[in-house]
């Protein structure tokens, strides 16, 4: 008898200090959530709007580059981020053994193409300068988007991470330049045009819908995702991360704030 007395106490003492924990946490130390500033930091503000409203607090943390957001969230710097998409996240894993999985699916932005030079495609002359990501799937995602646009032919089965190694035909002999994805807009100086992701190139003052002389279709496999450590995947917070950004309020402010550049993709 006293003996099972001990062990319930023991039972309340864990609960009450699991529970303890939990609500330190929601008090005093806000889910860090790592974004790319642009569209991706003011869709987490609403977002921290929302979780709020389901006890959670946010502190968003925003980044210049691709590379950082995974660092600091394999570091332990950050709960989750909010900024690549599925491929992106699984090169990373693959390249620098990360152990990160995404928890949901959240937005897609489609690539366009853009140029300063020219009003379309059609207009690029022999030899003209492409700037392209350098980063393995984004440069793989602009060479797709060239090549369904009929301006060159990549080697057959190459998929999403081909490289402009990968080009089996390039009759305008375009040459391309590799660049860090946030540098892009401002190669446009530079490059008679440039495929720039749909977040910089909104920082960067372009409208993907009036600027985009070519544009991904909506239906690629490039939707972004909620990436977190694979060992802290179930942490109850996450749920609520994720019902936040999947809420009717979230996906009204993305249809209405981006009219069509970028999609709600759940």
């Amino acid at each position: 008898m006293k003996f099972n007395v001990i062990k319930a106490f023991a039972a309340l003492g864990l609960a009450a200090g699991l529970a303890a924990t939990s609500l330190a946490f929601a008090q005093g130390k806000p889910l860090k959530v790592g974004v790319t500033g642009g569209p991706h930091a003011e869709i987490m503000e609403v977002v921290k709007a929302e979780a709020v409203k389901q006890g959670l607090a946010i502190q968003i943390v925003e980044f210049a580059d691709y590379v950082q957001p995974n660092v600091a969230l394999a570091a332990g710097d950050l709960d989750a981020n909010s900024y690549q998409h599925q491929p992106y996240l699984d090169n990373a894993n693959a390249d620098r053994g990360y152990k990160l999985v995404s928890i949901a699916k959240t937005v897609i932005f489609p690539i366009g193409i853009y140029s300063k030079k020219v009003k379309s495609l059609d207009a690029l002359k022999e030899g003209a300068r492409i700037g392209i990501p350098n980063d393995p799937t984004n440069g793989g995602r602009a060479l797709l988007l060239l090549q369904s646009q009929g301006l060159i032919k990549l080697k057959a089965g190459v998929g999403l991470k081909a490289t402009p190694l990968d080009i089996a035909e390039n009759p305008r002999k375009l040459r391309f330049i590799e660049l860090d994805a946030a540098q892009l807009p401002r190669s446009l100086d530079d490059t008679d045009a440039s495929a720039i992701n749909t977040n910089f190139a909104m920082q960067a003052g372009l409208d993907p819908k009036r600027d985009a002389i070519a544009q991904e279709a909506p239906d690629s496999p490039y939707a972004n995702v909620l990436a977190v450590r694979e060992k802290d995947k179930d942490r109850p917070e996450f749920a609520k991360l994720v019902a936040a950004y999947h809420s009717p309020a979230v996906k009204e402010f993305i249809l209405t704030k981006y009219h069509g550049a970028v999609i709600a993709a759940w």
